[in-house]
């Protein structure tokens, strides 16, 4: 009797044992999915706050590259000779402004371009020589007197062109006085008409 209680004490302890282990290891199971759930979880966030500051950089980044494409247009076009225009200013001057400018005819072909002038006249031999540099350059159709043939310059031509020309033109007048100092000799300048 004595084993038999033995066995019983033991088979009882050994039960108690199992439940114990059982449990614990339950209990483990739950610690080491709760820790690995919070794990996953954290690593989800931490890759959601990344895109976000990657999204949020790449937009600063295309801003950027904007920006210096902007700058290094505009320092190309500061380099361009002072008659050059970048081509949607041009568009939008021909659209906002009426010409009164006349189109020539295309200058001679590459091969011809050695062609004498048709006569010896300055404006002439200038024409031709703009027309070897640009064949597309257009010339205005100036037929009034001198105040509205500048009056239809300055409209068809934009700001910085026409303060460009108001500049030569001040160097050519002193130019001219200074070729002809003689106050006496010059004429009189009837004023316009208002």
């Amino acid at each position: 009797m004595a084993e038999e209680q033995r066995d019983l004490i033991s088979d009882r302890g050994s039960n108690v044992l199992n439940v114990g282990n059982t449990q614990r290891s339950a209990w483990g199971r739950k610690a080491t999915l709760s820790t690995l759930s919070i794990l996953v979880a954290l690593l989800i966030a931490g890759q959601a706050v990344t895109i976000y500051f990657v999204y949020q950089q790449s937009g600063q980044i295309s801003k950027l590259t904007k920006t210096s494409q902007t700058l290094q247009l505009e320092a190309l076009q500061r380099k361009l000779p002072a008659s050059a225009k970048p081509v949607n200013k041009m568009k939008m001057a021909m659209v906002s402004r009426p010409l009164a400018m006349k189109v020539l005819p295309l200058a001679p072909s590459v091969g011809n371009m050695d062609m004498v002038p048709t006569s010896n006249k300055t404006e002439d031999q200038v024409k031709q020589l703009l027309l070897q540099g640009d064949p597309m350059k257009t010339f205005p159709d100036l037929k009034d007197n001198l105040m509205r043939n500048l009056q239809n310059l300055k409209n068809t031509m934009t700001d910085a062109d026409w303060k460009s020309f108001e500049s030569w033109m001040h160097k050519w007048l002193l130019f001219e006085m200074a070729k002809n100092p003689n106050p006496e000799e010059r004429k009189a300048i009837p004023a316009e008409k208002g």
